[in-house]
Order: C-alpha cells, then structure tokens, then sequence
C-alpha cells in the first residue's frame, strides 16, 4: 500500500524517507498488505470452482516472501531444481507443486519424482521418454502434465507470448494425442493433466476465452479424462494509472461455462497478479547531468537491479519521496550508472523538478524485478525488506563486495 501523507511518500505507515535513511539505497521494499490482498482478491474471484493457486516462483524468488505467500494458502509453479527447493523450505506443500519448462535435466526430473510433487508437466516426448525412464529405475509410478501450445496469441509483447506456434513452449495438436496415446501404454506414467499458458501480462479475458475453447475441443476429441486442466498465469496488473485491468468476473464466467463440460481441477500459476503491485524500488539521485533538450537523472538503481526496462521497454511508474510544487521545465531521463545506453528506466515531462540526494520510487516492481537482478559490473545486489504495518523485516541482506569478489 503505497500513497501520500502529508506529501510524504509511505510504504504502509512507514515514510519512504525513513526507510532510506536507515537503509540505504538502492532498496527494495514490500507491502504485506497488498501481497495479502491480492491473494484474497484471486481467491475470491474464482471461489466458486476452488481452483489449486501455484505462485509462479520465477516471478519472485525470495524464500520469506514465498513463506508468506503459502502461509496465505497457495502453492508454487516451479521451472528449476532450484526453484523447486526454494518452494520446498519456503514450506510449501510437495502436493502444491507444478514443475513446469522445456528443459529439465534427469536431474532435475529425478529430484522432483523423490520430492513427490502433484504434476511435472512435460513439453516433448524426450522429456516424457526421460521422466518415464527415471520413474521405471525408481520402480515409481510419475503423475505427469502434457502441455498443449494452442496457438492463441494473448495480445501481450512477442517476449513474453507463450502460447502462439512459433513459440518454443508445449506440443501441437497432432503431437498432443499421440503423446496421450503414448502414456496410456506406459507402466509407470499416469497421465493426469493438461497444461496450457499463453503468455504474460495478459489485460483482456477474450485470449483467455478463444484459448479455452481450444482446449474443450482438444480434450473431447483426446478421449481423456484429465483429473486437472492447468491454466497458467498470465494475468496481468496496470503499470500506469492509463491501463486498463483484466477482468477477472469474465474470466471466472468462461471458466465455469467450460466446466460443464469437463469435471476438471483447474490449476492457476499466478506471478505478477500476486506480487507485482507488492513491491517498490527507492532509489537516490546521485547526479543531474544537464544536456540541451533533457536532463538525466542519474540514480544509484541501475539495469542489474530492475531489468524489465532494458529487456522489453517496460515501463514503471516513477514518482518522487517527498512532493514539492516545483515542475521541471525540461524532460527527464532516468538512468542507472551501468556502461550500457539501455541502462534507462523511463523518460517524463512535467517531472516535479528535483535535485541531487532526492529519492525516487519506481513502482510495481515486485514480479521480475529482484528475481530478473545480477551482479552486471560487479555491482551487490539490493537489501530487500517486506512492512507490515509499522513493522519491517529484512528478508534479504544487501550483497557485500566481499561476497562477489
């Protein structure tokens, strides 16, 4: 919950200006009211099926907030061996977890199997080959997904599609039945799921729609009773007060209409939508560098600690600590001080004008944020610390440059 008391920017009841001063910049910082509010607001808007909640792992990484979140009542969607252990000692029930990817190694598949988690869903038949190989020399029998690529494109960036042919992810129609056909010979595989994702930051419900009718036909005509349908995630939130929000109501409504058909558990695995608006960047001016047509703000956050901007042009809002009357005349650029040009977070007109040592905070950036982050220019990662209420709790030392170097 982030707003303004007294022209003072708060995170909960704490003042961003306190924060900083007591630990530094950069800093990350989440609001455990709005993480909890998410999660009740997923859970009600499809309460009237129950469907099983997997957080998406990679979209935030950290173990305390994990914790959290399955103490909230969800489980965890999972694309690595070390995702997967994260999950676990965040305490997550095995029987909660999803393993999802292109790529898992025998390892991977093997560490998965001994965990005994719900589904590992598999995306080829050398996947299925290997998973069924593993499971034969444990003298287990495997509960598996096949995830099916509906080619339906979610009208979201081409980096973040999933769902369409010519992404890498899930198998073609033709592929999908003969792998049904595959397991149902197979002694130590039981084919329980079908697994489809389309992609991320997803704001309107008709993708989702045209994909579900997808996956209605596939099944009538697989002759498959799949104890589990697994949505994906995908769903989207505002990064500007502009955008429009996905309509859940609508969503719920094709869902159920879908589940007439089909006496199906349906799988979600949320990311952004939980803990995307959770999270804020505060971040301190270092310089003003004056140019002709702009100023750049130069921050102590940089591309190696919020890496959206420069992977896909994202966008996120950024306003000051504390809000003066004053406008700047010129346009800012805000950048990070790495040797890159795509070490730039966004350009504003109309800017509050600002010196050197004001604080800045970017927002909505708790999905891929610290969990896209790195060491780029042997620069420590961020300290991280999750507000309740007045409290605050650091979930995340900030890095030394004794541990990176």
């Amino acid at each position: 919950m982030i707003k303004y008391i007294n022209k003072n920017l708060t995170i909960e009841k704490i003042k961003v200006q306190d924060i900083a001063k007591k630990y530094g910049t950069p800093i990350y910082c989440y609001s455990y009211e709005q993480l909890k509010k998410n999660i009740n607001n997923f859970k009600e808007s499809f309460n009237s099926f129950s469907p099983l909640v997997c957080f998406a792992i990679k979209s935030n990484t950290n173990v305390n907030l994990i914790g959290e979140i399955r103490k909230l009542g969800l489980g965890a969607d999972v694309v690595s061996i070390g995702e997967l252990m994260i999950a676990l000692k965040a305490g997550i029930d095995p029987k909660k977890i999803v393993f999802s990817g292109v790529g898992k190694t025998s390892d991977e598949i093997s560490y998965a199997i001994n965990k005994k988690i719900l589904l590992i869903n598999a995306e080829s038949r050398s996947e299925i080959n290997e998973i069924e190989k593993i499971a034969k020399s444990k003298k287990k029998i495997v509960n598996i997904g096949i995830r099916l690529n509906p080619n339906t494109d979610a009208k979201t960036l081409k980096q973040i599609s999933t769902g369409k042919k010519e992404n890498k992810f899930g198998v073609d129609e033709k592929t999908f039945f003969n792998l049904v056909n595959y397991t149902k010979l197979s002694k130590n595989i039981n084919l329980k799921c079908l697994s489809v994702h389309i992609g991320s930051q997803i704001l309107d419900y008709k993708p989702y729609e045209k994909m579900l009718k997808v996956v209605d036909k596939i099944i009538k005509k697989s002759n498959h009773k799949f104890e589990f349908i697994d949505l994906g995630g995908g769903m989207g939130i505002s990064y500007d007060t502009n955008s429009k929000k996905l309509n859940y109501q609508k969503y719920n409504i094709a869902i159920k209409k879908f589940l007439e058909n089909h006496k199906s558990k349906i799988i979600f695995e949320p990311g952004r939508s939980i803990i995307g608006n959770v999270g804020s960047l505060i971040s301190k001016v270092i310089y003003i560098k004056q140019n002709d047509k702009k100023d750049f703000i130069i921050l102590d956050a940089a591309m190696n600690d919020l890496m959206r901007p420069a992977l896909y042009g994202a966008n996120h809002r950024t306003i000051p600590a504390i809000k003066k009357n004053q406008t700047s005349k010129k346009v800012y650029e805000f950048v990070g001080p790495i040797c890159e040009s795509t070490d730039k977070f966004t350009t504003l007109k109309k800017f509050q004008k600002l010196k050197e040592k004001d604080l800045v905070v970017m927002c909505d950036v708790g999905a891929y944020g610290m969990s896209l982050s790195s060491n780029y220019n042997v620069r420590p990662k961020p300290v991280e610390i999750l507000i309740k209420g007045s409290r605050i709790n650091v979930i995340k030392k900030r890095q030394k440059l004794e541990d990176l170097i």
